[in-house]
């Protein structure tokens, strides 16, 4: 019979690497079985990571620098939203570094919540929750949001039609409809770079 440790490394194994999580994403499956304990085993058999208190990660690993790389700050950030049950968004550099507007890795990544103002210390960067209010992330579409978030990140002055392309082809043609419905209500100038981000056709942009 396959022991705990196995099976749950079983399970972290087919999320792959940089995946963030607490023990409690565990307890649904291996009820009152001592999930502590096999994580932790799993950390002493170099598995694992712990990252910060009750949390571990799977961790991702360069073979170009020989090491393993910093926890993925948005698997850690959604950790976090499953435990506490928020809702979260990535603001700032979180937003541009997910969609790839900027390959700069910043010593800090805020996300907006609904949940309290909190700072945590992971292996190598803070990440910091601000509680925020509803309308800034309440989008169905996660994606709206991180676009939103991206766009006001950069201001007005920075949207050219190379970042309007970047962003447009991290997008799911099927979501554009939804998500231009869903920002309709937000700032003129965002809501013109989102639209060219979500059209059908030829871009107007030169």
């Amino acid at each position: 019979m396959q022991s705990v440790d196995n099976k749950i490394l079983s399970r972290i194994y087919g999320h792959g690497r940089g995946l963030a999580f607490f023990a409690k994403d565990f307890s649904a499956e291996f009820g009152g079985v001592n999930i502590d304990k096999a994580l932790s085993n799993l950390v002493k058999a170099g598995k694992i990571r712990r990252i910060c208190r009750g949390m571990y990660d799977y961790p991702k690993y360069s073979d170009l620098l020989g090491q393993e790389l910093s926890p993925d700050h948005d698997q850690v950030a959604q950790a976090f939203a499953r435990k506490f049950n928020w809702r979260i968004l990535p603001s700032g550099d979180a937003a541009l570094n997910l969609l790839g507007l900027s390959t700069q890795i910043p010593g800090k990544f805020i996300y907006l919540s609904d949940g309290p103002n909190r700072k945590y210390s992971i292996l190598g960067y803070t990440l910091e929750f601000k509680k925020t209010a509803l309308k800034e992330i309440g989008f169905k579409q996660r994606e709206s949001g991180l676009i939103v978030q991206a766009l006001k990140a950069l201001g007005k002055e920075r949207i050219t039609a190379n970042v309007i392309e970047k962003i447009r082809q991290q997008i799911a043609p099927e979501k554009y409809t939804k998500i231009r419905k869903e920002t309709k209500t937000v700032t003129g100038w965002v809501y013109d770079a989102i639209k060219e981000i979500c059209r059908e056709g030829k871009s107007c942009l030169k």
